[in-house]
């Protein structure tokens, strides 16, 4: 029996390339990272306690002492826009200094989408969801 449907045949030139997503996706980290930065000083805050706090969502890495499932669950929820969005929303009922600490989150996000350090998989901490990264590369 024939299939009616025939697969499109893929060129050089048409295959499907994860490089253009990975780029898509370091570009887009590149813009959150400069947004977390015009942001912040559009605030007026500190840049001090910016440099202070830039590095410290990854000590979400922590976690993977305990175990790599809790290491992982922990280290993704950190390193998602979704838990800095919910802070700058708070920063409706806190101030400004929610809406600093946001900046700062969502600039460390974007600094590590742009260079390559993605959503931790659970095969292991250098397995990430934009390949892998260290020793594992």
């Amino acid at each position: 029996m024939s299939n009616s449907y025939d697969a499109p045949r893929t060129t050089p030139l048409t295959a499907p390339d994860n490089a253009n997503a990975l780029l898509l996706q370091r570009l887009e980290g590149g813009v959150m990272l400069a947004l977390g930065i015009i942001a912040y000083a559009w605030l007026g805050q500190s840049w001090v306690v910016f440099a202070v706090l830039f590095l410290a969502p990854d000590l979400a890495m922590l976690a993977y002492l305990r175990s790599t499932a809790t290491g992982t669950l922990t280290y993704n929820l950190v390193h998602t826009y979704v838990a800095p969005a919910l802070l700058a929303l708070l920063g409706l009922a806190f101030g400004p200094v929610a809406f600093g600490l946001a900046a700062i989150w969502t600039a460390h996000i974007g600094a590590d989408r742009l260079l390559g350090y993605g959503l931790k998989l659970s095969s292991g901490f250098n397995q990430t969801h934009l390949g892998p990264i260290g020793k594992a590369r």
